[in-house]
């Protein structure tokens, strides 16, 4: 019967996160970007070769991706 109680006092604490708070918005904001690099490399109008195409949305992709390897690796303070 200890055995039960034990069980049941350990279901009841709260559960930490893995991640802080921070390291979720920076996931978000990571998300956010790489969506917007691949928004930029999209498009009907215009030469397939255009900076926009062939440049910057690469960079934004990778930008974003390294800001999604920052908020894995950061700890959080807590």
């Amino acid at each position: 019967m200890s055995k039960e109680k034990s069980t049941r006092k350990e279901s009841s604490t709260p559960q930490q996160f893995v991640f802080g708070k921070e390291n979720y918005y920076l996931m978000i904001a990571s998300v956010a970007t790489i969506i917007v690099g691949f928004t930029l490399m999209t498009g009907s109008e215009g030469d397939i070769f255009d900076f926009r195409r062939l440049t910057l949305a690469p960079i934004v992709v990778l930008a974003g991706f390294v800001i999604g390897i920052f908020a894995i690796m950061r700890k959080s303070k807590s």
